[in-house]
């Protein structure tokens, strides 16, 4: 399906980016004078234990008078992480994971031995 296939009758522009269990949605929509403002959303997935899943969203509004600033932030910030460590993706996603309950390294008690 299409961008545009996406899009509701507020939005004007739309562009989606999928990132595996994440999905980003760039919407440019109006307000009530007629100007135009931006949507950031990350909607991601997660699956519950008995297999139904469900979203999560997280949205930030934009707004043309903050672009210059959230520009020059975001080009700050991902050089930062460029210039420190790369353009080569680290695929270790066990910090996003929740923590494993603990299990027993062995039951054997030491008065057996």
């Amino acid at each position: 399906m299409s961008d545009q296939g996406m899009m509701t009758k507020d939005d004007i522009y739309s562009k989606i980016i999928r990132a595996g269990r994440r999905t980003y949605f760039f919407d440019v929509r109006s307000t009530k004078a007629d100007d135009y403002y931006l949507t950031i959303t990350e909607s991601k997935k997660f699956t519950n234990e008995d297999g139904s899943f469900h979203f999560r969203k997280h949205k930030i509004y934009l707004y043309k008078e903050d672009f210059n600033n959230f520009k020059e932030a975001l080009n700050e910030a991902t050089g930062f992480i460029i210039n420190e460590k790369g353009e080569e993706v680290i695929n270790d996603h066990k910090s996003f994971d929740p923590p494993k309950k603990e299990e027993k390294f062995t039951d054997v008690s030491f008065d057996d031995i």
